[in-house]
């Protein structure tokens, strides 16, 4: 065993029993960054006029802060992008992630340096957790990579300007710069397909044992990797353990990755965004990422059925239920406060609190009440794709409200299919009954034909590529809305079917 091993090995020991202390003592432990954040905020223009000095209780807090997205919290970021200080936190952020909104245009999220070390130790503590729990710490000699934005950052009103995945590129710890690929320079280069066949140049000689990124675009680079060098990722990569993944469900993806592979891997799940670091995967034999509950955020949640509706109940961690529909609500020490985050959760776990990432509040499908969310829709098409021998490389769904002729309406499936299942009437069937099975609604609406069972285009092969390239989202943390209430997306696709 090598001493860098080793080292691995007793630091993620140490973490472990950090990690217990707050995980065996979650409501104690969110009551004190909930006084926390309060207490370090009371004196910012945010804090003043919602009365910070005088709250007391969670109740408190309900009554005098309201939900808001960013849209509403847009009048106070735009003071902070503008140079002032102590607006929602104390003082000037150190960063702003600027990502891509549907709604405000460009979004600037605050990220201080409380805020940034958090985010940078639940990457680091969801590795070391792995290190304990399997024992595994022989990858840390070989090669890591992690697909990301470009780590160039630019500066408005003294604070600098990047990609959240660019920012935590400025983070890698010393004593892995030299296992960090690719380099500096490749991963600076903006055009997607570009920076990722500099990377199949850069890596395919190396020694990789950890690769990270959203499933998707690793996909696309394990593709270039095999066409170019006509091996199995698995045979050119022999060390090849870990893979590190997030923003997207892995399992429809599973498939089609261990084919690329040529064999099984160990793999880690995290659920991070720009506005905080929120859970990872703590356990190989269970589903579901141990929500984080010490690191300077503190979180709310409403029923997401009840979400739109006036007056909605905002629960703490003591109050969830198991297997419900959460909308997850977030204050942190980044000063985004009661901040409706746009993710749903459900909890399969209160001891300790699990979550899995069932969707987003405003992806859905509901034209005719049915309610479907993202997780019902990846579920049913990992049991179509185990039970009929298909692989996907891509898929989302939409209802299509007005067919030709009297047809009744019917929820269309577009997939880009790896391999096609051999019998299609049996891949649709699964797909349905699956979805009729989790959803009680849909099957009311199957039962009382106010819809007809859902239909399958086929995509031709390249063509969510494709669709994400024409609108500007290629690569980086960009991934394809797993569904819609809506046409806008697949209306897109049009020009991609397979005929």
């Amino acid at each position: 065993m090598s001493i860098k091993s080793l080292g691995a090995k007793i630091f993620a020991k140490r973490i472990a029993k950090q990690t217990a202390k707050w995980r065996d003592n979650p409501v104690s432990t969110q009551e004190k960054v909930f006084n926390q954040l309060l207490q370090k905020a009371k004196n910012t223009k945010f804090g003043l006029d919602h009365g910070f000095q005088n709250i007391q209780s969670h109740d408190d807090f309900v009554k005098k802060v309201p939900v808001r997205d960013y849209e509403a919290l847009k009048p106070y970021v735009e003071e902070v992008v503008a140079g002032k200080e102590d607006i929602l936190w104390p003082g000037k952020p150190v960063y702003f992630a600027k990502t891509s909104g549907t709604t405000s245009g460009a979004k600037y999220i605050p990220i201080t340096e409380t805020s940034i070390k958090h985010q940078v130790n639940a990457s680091r503590n969801a590795i070391l957790n792995y290190i304990e729990e399997t024992g595994n710490a022989d990858f840390v000699t070989g090669r890591m990579i992690f697909l990301q934005g470009s780590p160039e950052l630019t500066e408005k009103n003294g604070v600098k300007l990047g990609r959240l995945s660019g920012i935590s590129a400025h983070y890698v710890p010393n004593y892995l710069q030299k296992n960090r690929l690719p380099s500096w320079e490749t991963n600076c280069i903006e055009d997607w397909e570009t920076k990722v066949n500099t990377i199949v140049d850069e890596t395919m000689g190396e020694d990789m044992t950890v690769i990270a990124g959203i499933p998707s675009w690793v996909q696309m680079y394990f593709e270039k990797l095999e066409n170019k060098t006509g091996k199995k990722v698995g045979d050119l990569f022999k060390n090849f353990q870990l893979f590190i993944y997030g923003g997207v469900n892995y399992e429809p993806y599973r498939a089609k990755f261990e084919g690329l592979i040529g064999r099984k891997v160990d793999s880690i799940e995290l659920f991070p965004a720009s506005e905080g670091f929120f859970a990872y995967q703590d356990s190989q034999k269970e589903k579901g990422m141990l929500l984080l509950l010490n690191s300077g955020i503190f979180y709310e949640f409403i029923k997401a059925d009840e979400f739109f509706e006036e007056g909605a109940k905002r629960l703490t961690i003591k109050d969830v239920e198991l297997n419900v529909n959460y909308v997850m609500i977030i204050s942190t020490d980044a000063g985004l406060w009661a901040y409706n985050l746009g993710d749903t959760v459900q909890f399969i776990s209160l001891k300790p609190y699990k979550v899995i990432v069932s969707g987003r509040i405003k992806h859905f499908i509901s034209a005719f009440g049915e309610h479907v969310i993202a997780k019902e829709v990846e579920e049913a098409m990992q049991l179509a794709v185990k039970e009929t021998g298909a692989s996907i490389n891509e898929f989302t769904v939409a209802p299509q409200i007005t067919p030709e002729g009297n047809q009744l309406p019917y929820h269309e499936w577009f997939v880009e299919f790896e391999k096609e299942p051999s019998n299609m009437e049996e891949f649709i069937a699964v797909l349905d009954n699956s979805l009729q099975k989790q959803n009680s609604y849909y099957l009311d609406l199957i039962e009382g034909k106010v819809l007809q069972t859902l239909k399958v285009t086929s995509i031709a092969e390249g063509g969510f590529n494709a669709y994400m390239k024409s609108i500007g989202k290629l690569g980086g943390q960009n991934k394809v809305q797993r569904l819609a209430n809506d046409r806008k997306l697949v209306d897109g696709l049009a020009s991609l079917k397979n005929d």
